[in-house]
């Protein structure tokens, strides 16, 4: 009689040969035609829980189909792991956010490479790495330069118990969507990009995002937050009107109407 299937030792048997083959890979000299699948990186916050599962189960199907249709598959994984919510949990936890992180990093990974799932660990990178954020730095300075980045005060939703600005999609009924904090309206100075510059070339490329779910492409155009309006001019017969000086005076002769004059609005 055969013997019983043991899942943890035949995991764990598999895995290891994986990862000495380097079996999930990718090879930027391989001749088969390439497929990019990437996930939403993972906050480490310190454990996995069933939403990272079910999210990476569907991205490891789609890499694995790839791989059996002939596809070089890239696949990585990395950790969205610079913030406020770091920083947060360190001073409650009175530890350093950089050992809070990378300790919850490594439990991550452990608890992620137990399941099995067809990851290039080659390519992992953390969001609060140096050799990551630094080219995040230098692409900012560029953009500073080239008269892209500007600084000015404006209102935003502030979670006083995160101690971070929320975008309008993370205030849920007047309330953090992390904390449950009442939000409250400030004003304070900002960085901005000049994404006006470009918002004609930005609707226009999510226009050919035809597999792009259509919430999602309703969330960027609202995002951009082109307006189209008219403009125009009549012309008006009114009594003449009284002056500063208690005297009446002829109005100035009003303008011809004019054809309407359609013009765009973008956000400051």
């Amino acid at each position: 009689m055969a013997a019983r299937f043991n899942p943890l030792k035949a995991d764990a048997h598999w895995q290891k040969v994986w990862e000495e083959r380097g079996s999930f890979h990718a090879s930027p000299s391989s001749g088969r035609p390439k497929s990019y699948v990437l996930e939403m990186f993972p906050y480490p916050s310190g454990r996995i829980h069933m939403g990272h599962v079910r999210n990476y189960t569907m991205g490891d199907v789609l890499a694995r189909y790839r791989r059996m249709k002939g596809f070089e598959v890239l696949h990585p994984m990395g950790w969205d792991a610079f913030g406020m919510p770091a920083e947060n949990a360190a001073m409650e936890k009175k530890v350093h956010p950089g050992e809070w992180t990378w300790s919850n990093i490594a439990t991550m990974r452990a608890q992620l490479k137990r399941l099995g799932f067809a990851l290039d660990w080659s390519r992992e990178f953390a969001t609060c790495d140096p050799a990551y954020y630094g080219h995040e730095q230098a692409l900012f300075l560029d953009l500073y330069e080239a008269g892209l980045v500007y600084r000015k005060q404006s209102e935003v939703n502030w979670d006083p118990v995160d101690m971070t600005v929320l975008a309008n999609e993370q205030v849920i009924d007047g309330k953090g969507w992390r904390s449950g904090a009442m939000v409250e309206r400030r004003k304070l100075n900002q960085w901005f990009l000049k994404i006006t510059d470009f918002a004609d070339d930005l609707l226009d490329g999510l226009g050919t995002l035809d597999q792009w779910p259509d919430k999602v492409r309703l969330m960027q155009e609202n995002w951009i937050g082109k307006s189209v309006g008219m403009r125009f001019h009549f012309q008006l017969e009114t009594p003449p009107w009284k002056g500063g000086a208690g005297g009446w005076v002829p109005p100035k002769a009003a303008p011809a109407p004019t054809q309407p004059a359609r013009f765009a609005r973008y956000p400051p």
